[in-house]
């Protein structure tokens, strides 16, 4: 014969019912291991007709994983329920060997609420959560298919913006944040969308190409991306952009930045990630700046 599997709580949960037409019940679950309090307002709150049913199938529920509950109301003792064995002439009047009267009183309080014309308190079992397996454990699907997601954001989104990096940023000052837009100019001249002193006119411009790709163009100066002069780079999440004595960092977020695939983080995820699959229908824009605000092929 299989022992019942032994469940640990630690309970202190303070409830109230509200009913309509009837009083308020109250009451509060207290205990530790497989010991549990209730203590209720109402003797005959749960003894019903209507209940007995869900409380027979909640004294099985609890024996099944070595619980038992006292019952009681102002520190009499009514009925334990759970893993409990109740005597034969008590299992006539409860219809359960897992529910033991405690006193008379709580013998009276059962007889009498089981004949009274009170309505059923506990939910009915189409309330009831979906069953949990038990005991919980893992399971295992040798070919369990892992649902497609990727950064391939069809709104081309993300919130693409440079930031600009100052070393003397005082309380309460904000760095700098520039929004893109295709064809971006960063540069000295008046009226650059990102107008830097010390750079030249027309330093450099942001691309966003049909592969949904923010891509830095060298136009007249120099560029470098984290360190490294570039002529044409496309942008991560990071990439640190170097134009003259300035920094501008690069942000996207993170459900539209293609370098970071399903999700995952350069090193996270235990350094492996999986690859995402091709953009339908790729094109590489190969053009050349014509030193206009549009790109010829």
């Amino acid at each position: 014969m299989s022992r019942p599997t032994t469940t640990t709580i630690d309970a202190d949960l303070s409830f109230s019912l509200e009913r309509e037409g009837s009083t308020t019940i109250t009451g509060r679950l207290s205990g530790q291991g497989n010991r549990l309090t209730l203590d209720v307002s109402d003797p005959g709150a749960f003894a019903g007709a209507g209940d007995a049913a869900g409380i027979r199938a909640l004294a099985e529920s609890l024996a099944d994983r070595g619980i038992k509950v006292r019952v009681q109301h102002d520190e009499v003792h009514l009925v334990s329920l759970g893993a409990v064995r109740a005597p034969w002439w008590q299992r006539r009047a409860t219809g359960s060997r897992r529910i033991r009267l405690g006193s008379l009183r709580g013998a009276w309080t059962s007889a009498r609420s089981r004949v009274s014309d009170r309505d059923p308190v506990l939910p009915t079992a189409a309330m009831f959560p979906p069953a949990t397996l038990w005991p919980i454990a893992p399971t295992f699907s040798p070919r369990a298919r892992r649902q497609v997601t990727t950064t391939h954001d069809p709104g081309r989104g993300g919130s693409p913006r440079l930031v600009l990096e100052k070393a003397d940023v005082w309380g309460g000052e904000r760095q700098p944040v520039f929004w893109l837009e295709d064809g971006m100019i960063i540069g000295s001249r008046p009226g650059s969308d990102i107008e830097l002193p010390g750079l030249s006119e027309v330093h450099a411009r942001l691309h966003h190409d049909e592969n949904d790709e923010w891509v830095v163009i060298a136009i007249d100066g120099a560029t470098r991306v984290h360190g490294a002069a570039v002529e044409r780079q496309i942008l991560r999440t990071g990439a640190r952009v170097e134009v003259g004595g300035h920094v501008l960092a690069f942000r996207r977020d993170e459900h539209a930045d293609h370098g970071r695939p399903y999700y995952g983080r350069v090193g996270g995820e235990l350094g492996r990630q999986i690859p995402q699959p091709p953009r339908p229908g790729p094109r590489v824009d190969t053009g050349e700046w014509d030193g206009q605000d549009t790109m010829r092929s």
